[in-house]
Order: structure tokens, then sequence, then C-alpha cells
């Protein structure tokens, strides 16, 4: 029996073995290190927005230097009729690479069999974190790239492996990089110790992937259901009030050391804020009323004293007044 036949997803193909879309062979270009990039445009000019450096045969600048030079050398043979053509070349270079590796052929009792070359190799207890691409201000997301954030013992054979063996995901790249947290000191007297430190790593699709739009990038009427359907689904909202609930629950304590909580949101700022508005604008009417009562008596010629304001306007005792609004000794 043939394993191999049996495992077809044991084949790590490379996604460079098809053509290319057009806009996939963008977003490599655009996706190469900066010091490929600079190398590159010192060499053969700056490529123009949106545009790929790729040859029309669909190898990199790389790969067609590569084939230049074994062409140079003779290393793919004297015969120009026998010679690999770039597309040839390129298809045996991503067959080579796409071989099965822990793997060989066999010839038992005159028939081939396929015989594993060193250990078994499960499945890892691996998490990639699928993140949105970095986009600068003012440019479309690119559908042709995926983020993920790796553990740094995760390599580029790695990531393409598991895409391609559990998902299905044909690679064109992949670029790495870490980020290296700062040390904190979590508590004074204990070890510095790195927070938050984390591999990247930017994979280039065959097939365009499209992120979710983020709550802040919706219309309002999808916002509002995309909310609703996420509460309903997975009560994350109804979640968090458990849980002020509960740690208001352990804070309060017991007997005479417990509190009480008089209204709710009462130590939030725009209560206080509110609150603070509708005195001061009761204040401000009160004032108002006894201006007016006091231009009113002086227009009659008589005395302004409290009785008289009382009966023009609806003034609390004198002791509840504030200082702006205490009575105006009579007038002269």
């Amino acid at each position: 029996m043939n394993f191999l036949h049996r495992c077809p997803q044991l084949h790590r193909q490379y996604a460079t073995k098809t053509p290319l879309p057009h806009l996939a062979k963008v977003a490599r270009t655009a996706s190469a290190p900066r010091a490929v990039k600079l190398r590159r445009r010192k060499q053969f000019g700056a490529v123009p927005k949106g545009g790929t450096d790729s040859t029309p045969e669909g190898l990199t600048p790389t790969e067609q230097a590569r084939y230049t030079r074994l062409r140079a050398i003779g290393a793919l043979g004297n015969d120009p009729s026998s010679m690999p053509s770039p597309e040839q070349w390129v298809q045996g270079v991503n067959d080579r690479r796409s071989r099965i590796r822990g793997f060989r052929k066999t010839v038992r009792e005159g028939e081939p069999e396929t015989e594993v070359v060193g250990r078994k190799v499960y499945l890892p207890n691996i998490v990639f974190r699928l993140v949105r691409n970095h986009t600068p201000p003012g440019q479309p997301y690119n559908p042709y790239e995926a983020t993920f954030r790796i553990p740094q013992s995760v390599t580029k054979t790695d990531i393409r492996s598991l895409l391609l063996s559990v998902y299905g995901v044909k690679t064109t790249y992949i670029r790495t990089d870490n980020y290296i947290s700062p040390l904190y000191r979590t508590r004074p007297g204990y070890e510095r110790r790195p927070y938050k430190t984390y591999k990247r790593a930017v994979v280039g699709l065959v097939d365009p992937f499209y992120y979710p739009h983020r709550l802040e990038d919706m219309p309002e009427k999808e916002r509002q259901e995309r909310t609703e359907w996420i509460e309903k689904h997975f009560s994350i909202q109804h979640t968090r009030n458990l849980q002020k609930e509960e740690l208001l629950r352990m804070t309060k304590g017991q007997g005479k050391a417990s509190w009480k909580l008089n209204a709710p949101f009462a130590t939030k700022r725009p209560h206080i804020l509110r609150l603070v508005a509708e005195r001061r604008e009761k204040r401000e009417s009160l004032v108002a009323g006894l201006v007016d009562g006091m231009k009113t008596l002086r227009k009659r010629g008589e005395t302004v004293d409290y009785k008289r304001l009382k009966g023009l306007t609806s003034i609390p005792p004198p002791k509840q007044l504030d200082d702006a609004s205490h009575p105006v000794p009579p007038s002269k």
C-alpha cells in the first residue's frame, strides 16, 4: 500500500508552481524587505505604485538573476536545444522544494515501497493568532497578505506547512520579525522580566482574504446589528456586568464595614457633571427671578425688601439662599 497516495496533504506545494494573479505579484513586490527594495531600486529603477518587478514568466528579480548566472556558468547544460526555459527551471526548483521530506522510496521484492525516515511528527500545540495587516493612512487594505502573531520558536517552514496541511492556504512568501518587549518589574524587589514579547509573520496569499470590518468602520445600522448579534451569541457586555457586580459584592464587606451604593452610576463623571449643571441652572434661574423682582419694585418706586420680593417671585427662605442670591438691602 502506498502511504503517500492516502495522505496528499503531506505534499508542501509551493504556490509559485501555478501562475500567480497580477495582484498577488504586486503584493509580493510590495512586501519585500527594505534592503531588497533598495538594492533592486538601485539596479533596476523604481517600481511604479501598484506595479510589480516580476518578469513576464513570473520570476522575481532574484530568481531571474540566479537563472542567468547558472546559464552563464553552464550549470543548466551546454546544448541550447535542451536548455530549460525560465518557466521550466522555476518549475523544477519548486518541485524540489515541494518534495516530501522524511520519506524515501525503496524497492523490496521487486515492488516499490515508501519508507518513513526519522521520527514521527505530530500536530504542534501552538497558537496562530490572526491580526489585521498594517495599513498606512490613506491606503487600501491589502487582501493578498495575512498577518499572524506566533510563538518565537515557529519557523517559516512550520508556518507554510501548517497553513497548507491544516487550512489548505497556499503561500507565496513569508516575512517574520520579532518584537522584544521592554523589561518590567511587577513588584518591588522582584526580578525584571519581559512582557508581551511575540513574533510576527506576514504571509503572502494566492487567494485574497478580506478581514471582517471593524465596528468603527461600519455604518451606524450595520454596527448596531453587529453589536446585537455579538451580544446575543457571546454575551460580552452581560459577562462584564456580572463581573462588576461580583467585584462590588466582594469589596462591599459585612456589618459596619459595609458600604451602600446610593444611586446607579453615582461615581460616574457624567452623572456628577449632570448634577452640577442642574444645581447651577436652578441657582441662576433663582438669581434671575430676584433681579426681575427688584427691577419691578424700583419701577414702581417701592422699597426693595424680602417680603415684597417674596410676593413677586417664589423664593426659598433666606437661610437656604446661596451667597449669590442673598436679599439685597433696601435701596436708599
